[in-house]
């Protein structure tokens, strides 16, 4: 059949789809990477001769030529990329969720962003614009590379097998599930992002609170525009008069004074 005939396992256009189209689908997203993986395992349905590792490996390692080179343009031509990849506002949106989610899962991220639709380049040329840890990002580029190359491969072969016969049908059966797979990838993702949502900045006068301080001492009252917090605005505090002050006993030279002071009084009369 013309076009996955093409791609037998001893066709050389096999071998080179297989290397080049998923190593520059990482800077050109509208070639089909995964597409031209399932057609090499549909082509190969059936077929247990060695040289389908050698497919597997060619895809897997273009898979991380191509995330690595995103990389480097990422950390060598960041504002001309930024330039490239995010202009207007959904390029923007996709910067940063892959800013806000490389925070929060790191190296994980990188792994699951191939499954995700344009998810791949944002979050490769991201980590290379923000500097992230290149030994971190080229391992697991080439973990991700591997089961990416793996699973891509290894569903066109089961559509192959079902379709024995109709290789186009095999073929639309497993692109159709890669389809689904991806959609439920990224419906997972939505909801993640409506569910963790920033919490709002402590406004003055908000009451916080800690597990070892009492409310009471954690207030702080919101002091009005040119004046600090707290009573320093209303000037030094006046002393507290409490009943410990009031009953306080009196010294013994006192008292005797005031006796003589009172006998006095008493002999004048």
């Amino acid at each position: 059949m013309i076009g996955l005939s093409a791609l037998a396992i001893s066709a050389p256009l096999s071998y080179l789809a297989a290397f080049w189209v998923p190593a520059l689908d990482a800077i050109l997203p509208i070639l089909p990477s995964e597409t031209v993986v399932i057609a090499l395992g549909v082509a190969t349905a059936g077929s247990a001769d060695p040289r389908i590792a050698v497919l597997v490996l060619l895809a897997a390692v273009g898979a991380f030529a191509g995330d690595n080179l995103a990389y480097l343009i990422g950390r060598r031509f960041g504002p001309l990329a930024e330039r490239k990849f995010f202009s207007g506002e959904k390029g923007q949106h996709r910067r940063e969720w892959a800013l806000r989610t490389l925070d929060q899962f790191g190296a994980r991220l990188i792994v699951v962003c191939r499954f995700i639709p344009g998810g791949r380049t944002a979050v490769t040329l991201t980590c290379g614009i923000v500097g992230y840890d290149r030994r971190r990002f080229v391992l697991a580029t080439a973990f991700s590379g591997a089961i990416w190359a793996s699973y891509a491969y290894f569903l066109g072969r089961l559509g192959g097998a079902a379709f024995e016969g109709r290789p186009w049908a095999g073929f639309l059966l497993a692109l159709g599930a890669a389809l689904v797979i991806s959609a439920l990838v990224e419906a997972v993702r939505r909801i993640r992002n409506r569910r963790v949502r920033p919490r709002p900045p402590a406004t003055p006068g908000q009451l916080t609170t800690t597990p070892c301080q009492p409310a009471a001492r954690r207030y702080q009252p919101a002091a009005a525009p040119g004046q600090p917090s707290g009573d320093l605005r209303h000037g030094p505090a006046a002393p507290l008069h409490t009943a410990a002050t009031a009953t306080a006993p009196v010294p013994h030279d006192d008292r005797m004074k005031l006796a003589a002071s009172r006998s006095r009084a008493a002999g004048r009369r």
